[in-house]
């Protein structure tokens, strides 16, 4: 069960919606790890803008998944906190979404 629904009568925008952002937070995550995959190599690098343009898009949770789990930008203030204050930002924006009546079926 999804967000009160059997897996049978998912509607397409909550399907999207789950696809979308199991996509956005992969992509985050492999983005950091390489990231600090090129850092320890001296190798050119992904931007931060980049890395927090992922993050905004919708993938904080991915983004601090990567932080934590290989420790990269854990020392950049902006990092450290703009990354969580999304992630906040987004549940409650999700679970906004889905009390107001975004995603009934008609």
């Amino acid at each position: 069960m999804v967000l009160g629904f059997t897996t049978g009568e998912l509607p397409y925008a909550q399907l999207l919606g789950i696809a979308y952002l199991l996509c956005m937070n992969l992509a985050t995550l492999i983005c950091f790890l390489v990231d600090k995959a090129r850092a320890a190599g001296h190798n050119s690098r992904i931007s931060e803008a980049t890395l927090l343009g992922l993050a905004l898009s919708g993938g904080s949770l991915g983004a601090l998944l990567g932080m934590h789990l290989v420790r990269h930008k854990t020392q950049k203030w902006y990092f450290k906190f703009t990354v969580p204050v999304m992630l906040v930002a987004q549940v409650v924006l999700i679970w906004w979404l889905c009390h107001t009546g975004f995603f009934d079926v008609a």
